[in-house]
C-alpha cells in the first residue's frame, strides 16, 4: 500500500518488481493524480501499471479499515501541517502496524533534522513509530530541493532489520537500473551524524 505519492513517482518505481501482485494507492486528492498525469508524464507513467488500484480517501481513516493484509506499506505524505497532520500521529502508526503481515514493512518520510521546527516533528514521528514497531530505524538521503537539502526516512519492521536483512544477491538479480541506490548506499544512509544519533536516542523508549 502507498499512501499519498499522488504524483505516481512511488509507483513508477514499484513497478519495476515484477514479484509484486498488487498496489494500493491511497490519495485524498483526486485532482493531484489528474494534474500530474497531465503535466508530469515522465513521473506519473507509474499509473499505468495494471497492478495498480487506486483509493480515494483519506490514508489515516483508509488503514484503519483492514488488517494483515499488506507486505509493505509506504508513507509520502507532506509535513505534518495541516492535511498531512494525521499520517504523522501514534494511531496512525499503530494502525499501519495493524495492517501489515507478520514480516512486514512501513517505511516513511521522516522530516529534517536541520532546522527547529522539522526536528522537533522528526522527532516525535520517530518516537510513536518505536512505540508502535520492535525494529525502527532512521536513514538519510541528501534532496537539494527539500529544505536544507538533509532529509530522513523511517523504516520500521515487524521481523527485517534493514542491514541484517538486507538481500543484496535478490536484488542484484532484479537487475534494475538504477542512479542513485547501491548496497553501499543502502548501508550507509543508516550511518547518521552524531547530533542526529543523539536527537533520536532522546526520544526512543528506554
Amino acid at each position: 500500500m502507498v499512501i499519498g505519492a499522488g504524483d505516481g513517482g512511488v509507483l513508477r518505481e514499484l513497478s519495476q518488481y515484477p514479484d509484486i501482485e498488487a498496489i494500493d494507492l491511497v490519495e485524498i486528492d483526486e485532482q493531484v493524480i489528474d494534474v500530474c498525469k497531465k503535466y508530469l508524464p515522465q513521473t506519473a507513467c507509474g499509473f499505468q501499471d495494471t497492478r495498480v488500484r487506486i483509493h480515494i480517501a483519506d490514508g489515516l481513516k483508509f488503514v484503519r479499515s483492514v488488517e494483515n493484509t499488506y507486505d509493505l506499506i509506504i508513507v509520502d505524505s507532506t509535513d505534518p501541517f495541516g492535511p498531512g497532520e494525521g499520517l504523522f500521529t501514534k494511531e496512525f502508526y499503530g494502525n499501519c502496524y495493524s495492517a501489515l503481515r507478520e514480516d512486514g514493512i512501513m517505511v516513511n518520510q521522516h522530516e529534517s533534522p536541520f532546522y527547529e521546527e522539522d526536528c522537533m516533528a522528526m522527532q516525535r514521528a520517530h518516537k510513536r513509530i518505536t512505540e508502535s514497531f520492535p525494529i525502527s530505524r532512521v536513514y538519510q538521503a541528501h534532496i537539494p530541493t527539500y529544505p536544507s537539502g538533509h532529509w530522513l526516512f523511517g523504516f520500521a519492521s515487524k521481523s527485517y532489520h534493514p542491514i541484517r536483512n538486507q538481500r543484496k544477491n535478490d536484488f542484484k538479480k532484479l537487475k534494475i537500473q538504477t542512479k542513485y541506490y547501491n548496497e553501499n548506499i543502502h548501508k550507509g544512509a543508516f550511518y547518521l551524524p552524531n547530533y542526529v544519533e543523539e536527537l533520536l536516542r532522546n526520544v526512543e523508549q528506554k
